[in-house]
């Protein structure tokens, strides 16, 4: 018999696969030990120190940006006052600490604004050779790190002029929480910044504040070691073929006190996208920390959960050989059966009748093989018997075993996956995971907050080189800051009767500043997407504003976070703005508890977005849900605007939810097997068992023209083979029969 063929192959590999199965139920299902930490926990706070150094990234890098354009604009329009110089960037934008020019011969400061500058850090290295300008970091007499970006201005008279701007590496002014810090750390370990301890300070009991000491220790230790691990490369610190942050990024665990472990995230600096160029935030070798101790959950093994995990293994081991049983007992031993009773007839064994099973295709078979062997030995059927075909016995078939099998084993599938481990919305969901995604979402709120105040500044800037006699220079003006500003897809200069003056990019929608005064503004109701349009008004031109049309894929790339579930900007009345995932302009929230949630977090503006998460439970699905509203300063605080996100707590990697993934694993996996070595055998046995059995009466019943092939080599061909082997010994044997002349009569006179 062949190896890959017949009967044998696909028993013998639901026996291997239902051992493996039960190896593996065993395995997953029984002893269960609880980590000190979930990992949904550490997960956590991996994405938010993720998050905090890609706002950290994106603040540093549009910084250094927005000095090299005003720079480069000055320069254009020819040599400008340092006093005037200072005075437009601090309008434009208010970002940063301080602001000074000085002259690169003499090194004499000629302007200087906000916070003093120390100058000692300049030498010719930094403003000579290939890394020229780079963005310097020095460390100010307070102790504190300032980031100082460079640009160089053309002065009078062919001299060159120094712009240097400062500004701090302190992580997004949000809410952290009670007892969750993060920092900013450079190589080597040294915390720049840190952030979230100086709110634990006004504690007064000596408890909390020995607990904020470990905290400030455990901060150290952990950056040391979040330095090294981001000395890393990349691409080799992640698991081979798999995607996500750029930087390298990861979890730790430090030390505990009474009771509770210091659990950290870490994020090195990286650019969202490599093709977009290099990101000088990128280059500093800063990485992000954040940290949270969180209550140290009992390690112990569950007794009972590892006996029953070996119960429901030992129960598929007991189905699975009543299954295998089965299956030898009424379809592999009859038809071997066959195979050895064709085959004796096909080599002229005609003596002993022919053995036929009870039941099925194979009685059939058994029952048309005994009527073709006395046809050809010449045999008359025994006294009361007859060529007509039992009804009893040939009821049912192949198929019937086949199904007691897949019973047999539902019954060990349908429970395991549908009843074990079961949670049905009863899980205890950890309080740090609804405050992690309500602090996410408010460091989310705080990201597009800024990148909105962020593009209110660049039409400001922008808005200061417009010359409205000169139209053609307007719209060249107009062409290349929509070139290097990607977030707006239109820029055009309008009056205030809402004429256009100037345009750059798509059409341009309705802007009037007569009926409505305020700097941003929503419209396209009706529309595919709703169009978020900023304002600057043209300085020494009354009535006329530069308009930007911010691209609604640019908020949306804003909201996509790993950890974070759906993400939705919107409306004080709770209509869609901006997505992670698809929608339609102003659409409504998919819960009803969404919009209250919403409500609440604008009544909460004063106080944060301390109460802005809850847990939603409908059925047996519980959703972590949190909103936080437009908050901190800027044009875009004052939209009444609201970050609002969700996820189903299934997706966290929480033991109870990991559990039931598994028993619905090993469920599916049964199920495969089921499919898999079922329809094998139907396939390959059965469905070509039931034709034989067909071929086998015809030909008992006188059918000697059909040519029987067989399909495959295995049990039920070589069956085929013997019947075609008896078909023509029956077609000679009649043919024999016809040729015999008929006996001649005996005559009298031989009496």
């Amino acid at each position: 018999m062949p190896l890959l063929g017949g009967i044998r192959p696909p028993i013998a590999l639901l026996c291997v696969l239902i051992l493996a199965l039960a190896g593996l139920t065993a395995k997953v299902l029984g002893p269960g030990t609880e980590p000190v930490v979930p990992k949904a926990v550490l997960s956590s706070q991996q994405y938010f120190a993720q998050d905090g150094a890609i706002a950290l990234r994106a603040s540093i890098d549009e910084r250094v940006t927005d000095l090299e354009r005003t720079a480069t604009a000055l320069n254009t329009g020819g040599p400008a006052d340092p006093e005037r110089v200072l005075s437009d960037l601090s309008k434009a934008y208010q970002k940063w600490t301080g602001t000074t020019v000085l002259d690169l011969e003499s090194g004499k400061v000629l302007a200087a604004r906000g916070e003093r500058i120390p100058l000692a850090w300049l030498d010719k290295d930094v403003l000579t050779g290939d890394k020229a300008l780079t963005p310097r970091m020095v460390r100010l007499e307070t102790g504190d790190v300032r980031l100082m970006t460079m640009a160089v201005l053309d002065g009078k008279e062919g001299a060159q002029q120094l712009l240097i701007a400062s500004n701090s590496l302190s992580v997004p002014s949000i809410n952290l929480g009670p007892f969750r810090s993060m920092a900013v750390v450079a190589r080597g370990g040294e915390v720049l910044a840190t952030a979230g301890f100086e709110q634990s300070e006004a504690l007064n009991s000596d408890a909390e504040r020995e607990k904020l000491t470990f905290l400030q220790k455990q901060m150290s230790r952990l950056s040391d070691l979040a330095a090294e691990e981001t000395e890393q490369n990349p691409v080799s610190a992640r698991e081979p073929g798999s995607r996500g942050y750029p930087g390298v990024s990861g979890t730790l665990l430090g030390e505990d006190y009474n009771g509770r472990v210091a659990t950290a995230g870490y994020a090195s600096l990286a650019a969202s996208d490599p093709e977009d160029g290099e990101s000088v935030a990128a280059g500093l070798g800063l990485t992000v920390l954040a940290m949270l101790p969180v209550v140290q959950q009992q390690t112990v093994t569950e007794d009972s959960r590892q006996l029953f995990g070996l119960l429901a293994a030992g129960a598929l081991v007991l189905l699975g050989l009543l299954a295998v049983a089965v299956l030898w007992m009424t379809v592999q031993r009859p038809l071997l059966g066959l195979f050895l009773e064709s085959r004796r007839l096909a080599r002229g064994d005609l003596i002993r009748p022919v053995t036929v099973p009870r039941w099925g295709e194979a009685a059939r078979i058994g029952f048309a093989l005994e009527r073709t062997r006395r046809q050809l030995g010449g045999v008359s059927a025994p006294d009361g018997a007859t060529d007509a075909r039992p009804a009893g016995r040939f009821r049912g078939g192949a198929r019937g075993p086949l199904a007691l099998t897949a019973v047999l084993l539902l019954l060990w599938c349908v429970p395991v996956g549908f009843l074990l481990n079961r949670t049905d919305g009863t899980v205890s969901i950890p309080a740090v995971m609804v405050n992690d995604q309500r602090d996410r979402t408010d460091l989310v709120a705080d990201r597009a907050r800024r990148a909105l105040n962020e593009a209110q500044a660049d039409l400001v800037s922008t808005s200061r080189l417009i010359d409205t006699d000169d139209l053609a220079a307007t719209e060249r003006l107009l062409k290349d800051a929509l070139r290097e500003h990607t977030r707006y897809q239109a820029l055009y200069v309008v009056r205030e009767d809402g004429d256009i003056v100037a345009r750059a990019g798509d059409d341009p929608h309705t802007w009037s500043a007569k009926k409505d005064r305020s700097l941003v503004r929503v419209s396209g109701k009706g529309e595919r997407k709703p169009v978020v349009q900023t304002g600057a008004p043209v300085p020494e031109h009354e009535g006329m504003t530069l308009v930007g049309e911010v691209r609604v894929e640019f908020l949306n790339s804003l909201l996509k976070r790993p950890g974070l579930g759906e993400v939705r900007i919107v409306n004080a009345d709770a209509r869609t703005l901006a997505a992670s995932d698809g929608f339609l302009a102003f659409e409504g929230l998919p819960s009803d508890a969404l919009p209250d949630l919403v409500r609440a977090a604008n009544v909460q503006v004063g106080a944060g977005p301390v109460e802005n998460g809850l847990l939603i439970r409908h059925g047996g699905a519980v959703t972590v849900a949190a909103a936080a509203p437009f908050t901190g300063g800027g044009v875009a605080s004052d939209l009444g605007w609201t970050v609002v996100s969700w996820q189903n707590a299934g997706q966290f990697e929480i033991t109870a939810y990991e559990r039931e993934d598994r028993s619905v694993l090993a469920s599916l996996l049964g199920l495969a097997l089921i499919v898999v070595c079922l329809g094998w055998i139907h396939l390959v046995v059965v469905r070509p068992l039931r034709a034989l059995a067909a071929d086998a009466e015809k030909l008992a019943d006188g059918d000697l023209k059909t040519v029987h092939y067989p399909r495959y080599q295995d049990e039920v061909g070589a069956v085929v083979r013997s019947i075609e082997l008896i078909r023509q010994q029956l077609q000679a044997h009649r043919q024999a029969q016809a040729r015999r002349p008929a006996e001649p009569r005996p005559s009298a006179g031989g009496r």
